[in-house]
Formats: structure tokens, C-alpha cells, sequence
């Protein structure tokens, strides 16, 4: 038994300079961990709450409040419990809430302690973070995961709420599928960006970033991007749906109005149908092999369609579907919509309930995601995860920005210093 012996909090700046949280743990050996947490601008209406001060200071945003109860009410239910149980600690802070969506302590409050527990957990046992969510994993549930080296999904042009521009479809990401390792497809991915970059300058086209880094310039339409994309690739010298592959976040419940998918840039109002048609006129024209929140997370019946169109020859991810939950995801897996979750530790608020939601995906054959959020700091925790875990995918970004690239180089060094860990393969099964 190693005990809690000291837990605090502060504010900090993501990487918007919004206000989120830092917190620290001590151990009575003196060990410690800090955590960090992120925040979500495209956000699912049942994710848990984020506790926000809606004060004067930062327009409202400070976060101050769910400081204070780190600092006061958790640490305080905290102090002495064994950091080893982790699943207890998380317990406590649920029920010390009281809510069903962490509403009263907040879900960046109960993250950063979450997160923070189980990283001082794996320093006192001297293992790395992806080790020791591998074990516990294991021993949680009885079944051993492989862990694995997960495809980066880099997001190279943005779009929807994640940028100042006139493209719909939040995130058109690239996969280095055909790459023999990490390191490789990161290479692949950067010089590809890179490509872009040119490209656009050329055009005479904006080459500033959106939140997560890629590009975000106007555009005619969502099929002008992937056009650009396709011709950076061959730029770089890559073979486009052999070694690359494309990855589309619609975030569709962003212009889903009055029934209809409105796609500004392309001039279209769509019903569910004619939007799933869309997708899957793309997929025919592209190699699109996932497809992130292709309708509205309460349009059911859509989604529906769109897995009898689409679902078995592309992942269909759920991201604002979901929510990281593990109910939501029973739903979906009982109405036969989608086959693919994304999981984003802050949309349910605790490391143990994030594992419940990736045990229940293991178990019904669909694939995870690891994601970061829009709103990122430099933790690099989701790396360990996606490794520990074995999801074999990870979404955080472009290869730019120090909170995006903060994710990319851990994964770097765990290739360096774990060369028995093998990079994912892609696959639809």
C-alpha cells in the first residue's frame, strides 16, 4: 500500500490561453505526479460537465471553482486511501459529486485527480504510465491486451468549429497506414504537411492553423480539401491509399439544423439520407477508411442508415454519440449503429469509467480511438493510453504545435526505449 499524502490544484493556460486545471499528487514516499487537463470546443451534449466559473475573469471561462474543490473536498476524501485503487479513488470522487455528468465537482475537476492518482501510481511502482494501465487493465478485467504503437491520425486541414473558415467537416486527418513503424508514418505525415503547406502558399491560400494545427484556409468545399490533400501526398512522394489513408471528423451535429445537414461551403441542405449518400459518394472518390460523427448524435435513425450504407467497409466512429460512456455505447451497440468509438478521457471524467467504455468496445469487436481535445496542454498522458491499452489509433493533431507534438515525441521515445512494442496494422475487422 502506497498512501495519498498531500493533493492541490491550480489554474493554468491550455492552448487556446483558456483557463484549465493542473493538479498534484504526493505520496508518503514523497513521490509525485502532476496531470493536466484538456478542453473540447465541438463538445457532445451528454459528455460530463466541465465546471466553468462564469465570473468576470477570462470572459467567464476561469475555473477557479473546481480548483477549490480539488483543493478542499476531494483532497480532503482523498488523503490516506491507498493509491493503488484506483477504481476506489475514482468511486469516491463519483459519489462525493452526486450527479450523473459530474456536474457538481466538475469533470475536469475529478479528471485531474484521476489522472493524476494513476500516474503517481506508476512512478511509485517504477513503470511506465502505458505499463501500468496495462496491468491494471488486466487486472480489472481479466483479459490481457497487447499494446501496441497506435497510427497517428493527424488533422492536417480544419474546419467547423476548430477554425475561422468556410469548410464544414471539422478534421480531414491522414493515416500512415502502409508505414513499418511510428517513427516512419510520423515522417510520412510531417513531410506531407509540409506539402501542403506549399501547396496552399502557392494558391495564394492561407496556411494560419486552426486549434489543432492543421491548416485552415477557405475553400470551395469538403471535396476541394480532399483534392489538395490527394495532391500533397504525390508531392511528398507517397502512394495515396497504399501507404496513406484519410480520415474525416464530420462533427456533423455543428450543421445539422431543423432536420436538414446544411454544408455552407457547398451550398447544400441534405436530410439524413442525402448526407449519407455524400459520405459515401466521397469514400467512392477517396481512400476514406473512417469517418468520425457522419450525423447528428441524436439523429438515430441517420446513423442507422449510414451503417447499412457504409458500416462494413469503413469504421464509423462515435464521438458526440458516445461520449466516452459506457451507457451510450450499450445503446449504440443494441440499435446496430456505428462500429467504431472515440474515446476522449475528459468527456466521461475518470481513467476507471474510460476503461469500463474500452472493455465494452473490446467486447463487442468495435475499434477505439485515443483523442486529445481542441483545447490541449502539453500532458501527454493519451499516449501512454492509446500504448497500454492497445487501441491501435490515435487522434491528436497536426505535426505542429508543442501540445500536439508533446503526444507524437512520447510516443517517439516509447518506441526507442520499447522496441518490442510493434506498430499497429490498420483493418476494418
Amino acid at each position: 500500500m502506497a498512501e495519498i499524502s498531500k493533493i492541490d490544484a491550480i489554474q493554468i493556460l491550455d492552448s487556446r490561453g483558456m483557463p484549465t486545471i493542473s493538479a498534484r499528487v504526493t505520496l508518503g514516499s514523497s513521490a509525485l505526479a502532476y496531470s493536466m487537463v484538456p478542453s473540447g470546443a465541438s463538445t457532445g451534449s451528454r459528455e460530463a460537465i466541465e465546471l466553468r466559473d462564469k465570473q468576470r475573469a477570462f470572459n467567464g471561462k476561469s475555473v477557479l471553482k473546481a480548483v477549490d474543490n480539488i483543493n478542499s473536498i476531494i483532497s480532503k476524501a482523498l488523503i490516506g486511501r491507498d493509491i493503488f485503487n484506483q477504481h476506489e479513488i475514482d468511486s469516491i470522487m463519483q459519489k462525493l459529486d452526486g450527479t450523473s455528468n459530474k456536474a457538481n465537482l466538475g469533470a475536469n475537476a475529478i479528471l485531474a485527480i484521476s489522472l493524476c492518482t494513476i500516474k503517481a501510481a506508476a512512478i511509485e511502482q517504477k513503470v511506465e504510465l502505458f505499463q501500468y494501465l496495462n496491468s491494471l487493465y488486466k487486472l480489472r478485467f481479466g483479459d490481457a491486451l497487447k499494446m501496441s504503437l497506435p497510427i497517428p491520425m493527424m488533422n492536417i486541414i480544419n474546419g467547423g468549429e476548430h477554425a475561422n473558415n468556410n469548410i464544414d467537416i471539422q478534421e480531414f486527418m491522414i493515416m500512415p497506414i502502409g508505414a513499418a513503424s511510428f517513427s516512419e508514418g510520423v515522417m510520412w505525415c510531417s513531410e506531407i504537411y509540409q506539402a501542403l503547406k506549399l501547396q496552399l502558399s502557392q494558391l495564394g491560400l492561407s496556411t494560419a492553423v486552426g486549434d489543432e494545427g492543421g491548416f485552415a484556409p477557405n475553400l470551395r468545399s469538403n471535396k476541394e480539401a480532399l483534392e489538395l490533400i490527394e495532391k500533397s501526398v504525390a508531392v511528398a512522394g507517397y502512394k495515396f491509399g497504399e501507404e496513406i489513408a484519410l480520415s474525416l471528423d464530420c462533427a456533423a451535429s455543428e450543421f445539422f439544423k431543423d432536420g436538414k445537414y446544411l454544408l455552407k461551403g457547398d451550398n447544400l441542405s441534405l436530410t439524413s439520407h442525402e448526407f449519407a449518400d455524400y459520405l459515401n459518394d466521397l469514400y467512392q472518390g477517396y481512400p476514406i477508411v473512417s469517418i468520425e460523427d457522419g450525423m447528428d448524435e441524436n439523429d438515430r435513425e441517420g446513423w442507422k442508415f449510414l451503417t447499412h450504407l457504409m458500416g462494413s467497409k469503413c469504421n464509423l466512429v462515435g464521438d458526440d454519440l458516445f461520449v466516452t460512456n459506457v451507457k451510450e455505447l450499450q445503446k449504440g451497440i443494441d440499435d446496430n449503429i456505428a462500429n467504431s468509438i472515440l474515446v476522449k478521457i475528459n468527456q466521461i471524467g475518470t481513467i476507471s469509467e474510460t476503461l469500463d467504455t474500452i472493455a465494452l468496445a473490446n467486447q463487442n469487436k468495435f475499434s477505439a480511438i485515443m483523442s486529445h481535445r481542441s483545447g490541449e496542454t502539453e500532458d501527454s498522458s493519451i499516449a501512454d493510453l492509446a500504448v497500454g491499452l492497445g487501441v491501435g489509433q490515435i487522434k491528436t493533431g497536426a505535426p505542429c504545435r508543442s501540445d500536439r507534438n508533446s503526444k507524437y515525441n512520447r510516443l517517439l521515445w516509447i518506441e526507442h526505449d520499447f522496441p518490442e512494442i510493434k506498430y499497429a496494422k490498420f483493418n476494418l475487422d
